[in-house]
């Protein structure tokens, strides 16, 4: 029997590589996405399967789908503070009425249903690492609250679905995934210091760089979405790498990965970023037997290699 899923968000970077994922265990996807911040060319590869069909459309409006629909995974939303700062309104509807739509026709399909949260809900954290019974420490007005706070109430609003419809729900909370396919220049600190130090330009830190961070690369992060989406748990996972750096250390491992003669240049810290980021996985290893696989070095070449052949597209 051949399984049916639905990913909004799916023309993403994350959501791209879920698509392909989906596809290689053999299920027929549905990827929904308006091309705000997703790529179309992330799936063109994909529009030859017979088991790939793409649907252009805005998941804040009624979703329908034709047929049966085994698991709705939803990834839309923009992603990176440049991307949600510059659409604020657009990034608390697709959390909050993009999340109903989604989970509305899960709940018609008798559907699993997976969000995609984030390791911004617990915001600058009081608790390090952070664990998923940690309620966050949040600013829900300053500018990133826009992310912050549309990424909580996804959460509420699924759990609510699952206590008062006895849904099938699915919580993930990613951690700084990254590799091929995120967009140049998108506002988050890889794809922002990569192509700095391809081209030999100033690596720009907001902030003193002490600020941490932990890099999950992306077929890490997929298997663990799957991994979850298959199990029996129901409250929050956090999928990430709980190897913590500075950004300031990964910007010098970005120059010597890349060759670069880049230095790195300071500018003023952003409102409300995180001191430090570190995922605290075990239960993610207890209840899914997963834990990530690729080295930050072996991942950063990758994500470095991907780069530099886009770079010689766009130029």
């Amino acid at each position: 029997m051949s399984f049916t899923t639905v990913i909004t968000g799916g023309a993403g970077f994350l959501g791209s590589h879920l698509c392909d994922y989906f596809i290689g265990k053999g299920h027929n996807v549905i990827c929904i996405d308006n091309l705000i911040t997703g790529n179309i060319r992330n799936i063109e590869h994909l529009f030859g399967s017979k088991n790939f069909r793409f649907i252009k459309f805005d998941t804040t409006e009624y979703i329908f789908i034709d047929g049966k629909v085994d698991f709705i995974l939803h990834f839309a939303s923009p992603a990176s503070p440049k991307d949600y700062l510059e659409l604020p309104i657009q990034t608390l509807k697709v959390g909050a009425l993009g999340t109903h739509k989604a989970l509305g026709l899960a709940k018609a399909k008798k559907a699993v249903f997976l969000i995609a949260s984030s390791s911004e809900v617990y915001g600058d954290p009081a608790v390090h690492p952070q664990e998923e019974s940690y309620w966050g420490h949040v600013n829900p007005v300053g500018p990133r609250g826009v992310y912050d706070e549309s990424k909580r109430f996804g959460e509420a609003l699924t759990m609510a679905y699952h206590r008062y419809h006895k849904m099938d729900t699915k919580i993930v909370r990613l951690f700084n995934t990254y590799g091929p396919r995120m967009r140049i220049n998108d506002g988050r600190a890889l794809p922002t210091f990569i192509p700095q130090a391809l081209a030999n330009k100033n690596i720009t830190i907001f902030g003193d760089g002490r600020q941490t961070r932990s890099f999950c690369y992306v077929s890490d992060t997929v298997e663990g979405i799957y991994r979850l989406l298959m199990s029996k748990a129901h409250d929050p996972v956090n999928i990430g790498n709980p190897c913590e750096i500075s950004v300031e250390g990964v910007a010098k491992e970005v120059i010597k990965l890349a060759k670069s003669k880049s230095k790195i240049k300071y500018l003023p810290a952003m409102i409300d970023d995180p001191k430090v980021r570190q995922p605290n996985i075990d239960k993610a290893r207890k209840l899914l037997g997963w834990e990530p696989k690729i080295g930050r070095e072996q991942g950063l070449k990758k994500t470095i290699e991907y780069f530099a052949e886009e770079l010689k597209i766009k130029n």
